[in-house]
């Protein structure tokens, strides 16, 4: 774990950092008030309207899908899960990966065809179904392969990626960064995607790196932290994601929240990494006073709960699973 030393400028806090930790505990609330199926799930008027992800990425509905259906649920051959990743989070949609595999009957590097995989997302396409997802946007990758249809550019990149003895390198990296910048090293491959499918790869059994010993933010944290902080005296964007997750205990405790983490697994960087941004689409409405980086004003999606239950699993290294039935 990375220690943030303490600097000769601390960050000055705003009126946004106490939100910051309201937002993540009673996010967090909602999450179990989900699964134990209460009727009221909360009060807050801003989280009953609009969709915000999980206090804890792992948790969400497509990490969930991830972890259980595409990583665990398949042949555990090292290179067989790292293509299964790549190909899921370029489009992280499951009803495109639901389709391929509907489709192909399985998804397998040793019998990946471009053309096979082509003519299924083009009939999608044709079809007038999204194949990805509007999380956020992929790079269409066309100035380097050439495709008019980004699909396939993206198939292509997948290849170059699996060719180029991408899981030897991973396996001989020594970090988490070391990870984020290898991916980098991948043409449409910039610093948030590359830390999107770092994070995404640990979860696997490919490497087991600590998801506190790097992060990197992305544009959407970077608008949250510019709310939470007046100034960020010597700190940077990194370091402020590490000095609030090395403080939560202590922020809950001074704000008299009692936070309930994931079964005994406090928030990691990545989870506060996340945060920020999820403040910053919150704090559009309740702070409006509090301007950020983008300037929007508006917090575009609705929620819309989903029909079909999750049954909650994480990767078994974390250790958590067991206590998944033994309350919160």
């Amino acid at each position: 774990m990375i220690t943030v030393h303490k600097k000769l400028k601390s960050p000055k806090k705003s009126e946004v950092y106490d939100t910051y930790w309201r937002f993540a505990a009673e996010r967090q609330n909602i999450f179990f008030n989900r699964i134990n199926n209460n009727l009221i799930w909360t009060h807050d008027p801003i989280l009953l309207k609009h969709k915000f992800t999980n206090a804890f990425r792992a948790s969400d509905r497509v990490s969930q899908y991830l972890i259980k259906e595409v990583i665990y649920n398949h042949s555990q051959e090292p290179k067989e899960v790292l293509f299964r990743i790549l190909l899921f989070k370029t489009f992280n949609k499951i009803e495109t990966w639901e389709v391929l595999l509907k489709e192909l009957a399985s998804i397998s590097y040793s019998e990946f065809k471009f053309e096979n995989y082509d003519w299924i997302l083009t009939n999608q396409m044709n079809s007038g179904n999204a194949i990805y997802s509007g999380a956020y946007i992929m790079t269409s990758g066309r100035s380097r392969f050439g495709f008019s249809k980004k699909h396939r550019n993206h198939l292509k990149l997948i290849e170059l990626m699996m060719e180029d003895n991408l899981l030897e390198k991973i396996q001989n990296c020594n970090s988490l960064e070391d990870v984020f910048y290898l991916l980098k090293l991948y043409p449409t491959i910039g610093n948030f995607l590359a830390y999107q499918y770092t994070i995404d790869i640990n979860y696997s059994e490919i490497c087991d790196f600590d998801e506190m010993d790097f992060v990197y933010p992305g544009p959407g944290a970077l608008d949250g932290i510019k709310k939470c902080f007046i100034h960020s005296g010597d700190y940077t964007e990194s370091d402020l994601i590490k000095y609030v997750t090395e403080r939560q205990k202590e922020e809950f405790t001074r704000l008299n929240i009692n936070f309930k983490n994931l079964w005994g697994r406090n928030l990691q960087l990545i989870d506060c990494q996340n945060l920020f941004c999820e403040v910053d689409k919150y704090s559009r409405v309740a702070h409006p006073n509090v301007s950020g980086i983008s300037g929007r004003i508006r917090i575009k999606q609705i929620f819309k709960p989903k029909s079909s239950p999750i049954s909650y699993w994480y990767p078994p290294k974390w250790g958590i699973n067991q206590n998944l039935n033994n309350g919160e």
